[in-house]
């Protein structure tokens, strides 16, 4: 592992993931659990990942803080120092703003990775690389750079970044695009010059905080007192006092889209966002019949493309199903046509209205 000093790395975590209810909840979200039954939560294989570059102590959480001891049980290696703990939800841009302030009080000429905490990369050997390929060019030159997932289908649940057929490895980012319809996204397929968006963030700290400065500048104003108090015992009361007064904007619509300077590095190490049980069913490995497992030993009768999951070791018997999703935890037991995995959202205010928020 390197021990470079001046890279850094921010772990979105604040998420609920709503739509992987019932496992997902408000007190114990997604990136805490092991989706995959693969021996570790998603949160922890995303440190681990990152840390096969980035420098453990350089490694920052930022998530609600509601969600503070869970991050430490989970991350031994994390400490309350690197957590960055959100007092309320405020979207994505005054959250990176908090951690490049607090890292650039630490180190000035530090590069920055920003990336979530519930994603699935197959080949982290091609991630470390391409984070590699992007810090060395946000050393060089003042960029702000996200990866784009080259695509492998039409999906309409991502948006697309549109980019500069150049010959360079590194591309120009003509224009951010919203989550098409299918029409569109074909299109955007045959054209080849349209990838993924996945969130994924690389920039220096002193070039975020100055497109900070040109773009959400009473954001700046907000959370740069020009004290010095990141890394300091006032760095808590600080952020509980002024954190909320922030726009809630996302750093795609507030910077990203707006922008001059911003690039693209096209990869493909295997990305998966795992933002459904639909996506979680097409990653996991799957029987004769295209059923998909995570915790019971099963027994499928006439029953095929299904996507169960429960507590390790249940015995499980599905008769005569088809192409449904079947979730257990605890005393919640959810059965939910694949097709109509959108509507588990409105599920979650179902259930809350009907059986109490201590449940969702």
């Amino acid at each position: 592992m390197t021990n470079n000093k001046d890279y850094y790395a921010v772990i979105m975590a604040g998420g609920v993931g709503s739509r992987f209810w019932p496992m997902s909840t408000q007190k114990n979200p997604k990136q805490f659990h092991d989706m995959l039954g693969v021996g570790q939560s998603l949160i922890q294989r995303t440190f681990e990942r990152i840390n096969g570059l980035v420098p453990s102590k350089n490694i920052l959480i930022a998530t609600n803080k509601r969600y503070e001891e869970l991050v430490l049980q989970q991350l031994p290696k994390a400490t309350k120092n690197s957590l960055l703990l959100e007092p309320s939800m405020r979207n994505t841009a005054p959250c990176i703003l908090y951690s490049a302030l607090k890292i650039y009080q630490q180190n000035p000429n530090a590069v920055i990775l920003v990336a979530p905490s519930d994603h699935w990369i197959d080949d982290e050997t091609e991630f470390l690389n391409n984070i590699q390929t992007s810090f060395d060019a946000c050393s060089k030159e003042e960029i702000l750079m996200t990866l784009g997932i080259q695509p492998d289908c039409p999906n309409t649940g991502y948006g697309y970044i549109q980019f500069k057929n150049e010959s360079s490895e590194i591309k120009k980012v003509k224009s951010f695009r919203e989550k098409p319809n299918l029409e569109t996204a074909k299109e955007f397929l045959v054209s080849g010059e349209y990838l993924w968006n996945a969130g994924i963030f690389v920039w220096s700290a002193k070039g975020i905080l100055n497109a900070f400065k040109e773009f959400l500048p009473e954001m700046i104003n907000i959370l740069d007192d020009g004290n010095n108090v990141y890394n300091t015992d006032f760095e808590d009361d600080f952020i509980n006092n002024n954190y909320g007064k922030c726009e809630n904007i996302s750093i795609d619509f507030g910077i990203m889209e707006q922008a001059k300077n911003v690039h693209v590095l096209p990869v493909d190490f295997g990305w998966n966002d795992l933002g459904t049980w639909g996506s979680l069913y097409n990653k996991l490995e799957k029987d004769e019949y295209q059923n998909a497992v995570v915790g019971p030993q099963t027994i499928f009768r006439d029953a095929n493309g299904n996507m169960i999951r429960t507590q390790s070791g249940k015995k499980v018997v599905i008769q005569g199903l088809q192409n449904f999703i079947v979730v257990e935890k605890e005393d919640v037991l959810l059965i939910c046509p694949k097709k109509d995995e959108q509507d588990i959202k409105q599920i979650v205010s179902d259930v809350k209205n009907n059986f109490g928020d201590e449940f969702a």
